[in-house]
C-alpha cells in the first residue's frame, strides 16, 4: 500500500522546484516589461521580441542555431543507427567495451570535450597545411593551405558529441525486436536492404525519432563545446547571448532566452509524452 507524501516532503519539494525555477520565471515575466529596467516593472509589452527580430546579428546567431542543430541532429541520427545496429549485431565481449567506450562523451565535462576538440582540429589545420602546401609547390595546385575554426568545425563536434545519445535511443528498440522478423522476411523473398527498410527501421523507428529530437536539442542548447570550436567567425545563439551579457545588459536578453526555453522544453515535452505513449502499446501489447 503506497503512503502519501507527507506534507513536510512536499513542502521540500515545493521548495525544490522554487529553487530551480523562480530565475526562470523573473526572467520570462520581465521579458515582457515596458521599460528596460531589471527590477521594476513599468506594464506589459511587446517591445523587446520587437527590438529582438530587428537585430541582425541575433538572427545571423539563430539561422546558424538552426541550421548546425539540424544538420547534426539528421547526420548523427543516420550514423548514430546504423552504429547501434553494428554494435547490436556484435558478440558481447566487443559490444560491452565499445558501449563503454560510446558513453564517454556523454558523462565528460563539456569543458574537457570542447578543449580536446579544439586542439585536435588546430592540429589537423597544421597538418593540413603542411600538406597543401607541399602539393601546391609539388603539382601546382590551388589548394587553400589555411583553414580556420567556423561552421564546419562546430558541425562536426555537434555530430561528434549527438551520436552516443542516438546510439542510446535506438539499442533498447533493437533489443525488444524480434530477431527472426530479418530472417522471415528474407525468407519471403526480400533482399537484406528490403528486410532492413520494411522490417527493421519501422521495428526502431521510435528510437530514431528520440534520438533526432533529443540530438537536435542538444545541439540548440549547447555553449562550451561550441564556443572552443566555433572560432571567431561564427556564433550560435548561446554564444550570442553570452557576448550579450559582456556588456551592458539588455531586455533583449530575456526575450531570446525566454524563446529558448521555450523552445527547448516544447521538443522536451514531445520527447517524454512520445516516450509515455510508446510505454503505454508495449504494456497494452504484452497485456494481450
Amino acid at each position: 500500500m503506497r503512503t502519501k507524501p507527507s506534507i513536510w516532503n512536499r513542502l521540500f519539494i515545493g521548495l525544490v522546484f522554487l529553487f530551480l525555477y523562480a530565475p526562470i520565471f523573473v526572467l520570462i515575466v520581465f521579458s515582457f516589461n515596458a521599460s528596460n529596467s531589471r527590477s521594476i516593472w513599468a506594464g506589459f509589452s511587446l517591445h523587446w521580441y520587437v527590438e529582438l527580430f530587428q537585430d541582425q546579428q541575433i538572427l545571423d546567431a539563430l539561422y546558424t542555431t538552426l541550421a548546425v542543430s539540424l544538420l547534426a541532429a539528421l547526420i548523427a541520427t543516420v550514423a548514430g543507427t546504423f552504429s547501434a545496429i553494428g554494435f547490436y549485431n556484435m558478440r558481447r565481449r566487443w559490444r560491452t567495451p565499445l558501449m563503454t567506450i560510446n558513453n564517454i562523451p556523454m558523462v565528460n565535462a563539456d569543458i574537457v570535450t570542447g578543449v580536446s576538440l579544439c586542439l585536435f582540429f588546430v592540429a589537423a589545420f597544421g597538418l593540413w597545411e603542411q600538406a597543401a602546401s607541399w602539393l601546391n609547390d609539388t603539382l601546382g595546385t590551388a589548394l587553400p593551405e589555411r583553414l580556420y575554426l567556423g561552421f564546419g568545425t562546430m558541425l562536426i563536434a555537434h555530430i561528434m558529441f549527438n551520436i552516443p545519445y542516438v546510439i542510446l535511443s535506438v539499442m533498447p528498440k533493437l533489443r525488444q525486436m524480434d530477431k527472426n522478423l530479418v530472417d522471415a522476411a528474407q525468407d519471403l523473398g526480400c533482399t537484406w536492404m528490403q528486410a532492413f527498410w520494411k522490417v527493421v527501421v519501422p521495428e526502431i523507428k521510435p528510437g530514431i525519432v528520440n534520438g533526432l529530437l533529443i540530438a537536435f536539442t542538444m545541439s540548440v542548447d549547447d555553449f562550451v563545446i561550441s564556443y572552443f570550436t566555433a572560432g571567431s567567425s561564427t556564433a550560435n545563439l548561446a554564444m550570442r547571448i553570452y557576448a550579450m551579457t559582456k556588456k551592458r545588459i539588455s531586455p533583449e536578453v530575456n526575450a531570446v532566452s525566454t524563446l529558448l526555453f521555450v523552445a527547448v522544453l516544447t521538443l522536451l515535452i514531445i520527447i517524454n509524452v512520445r516516450e509515455a505513449r510508446q510505454e503505454k502499446a508495449e504494456a497494452r501489447r504484452a497485456s494481450l
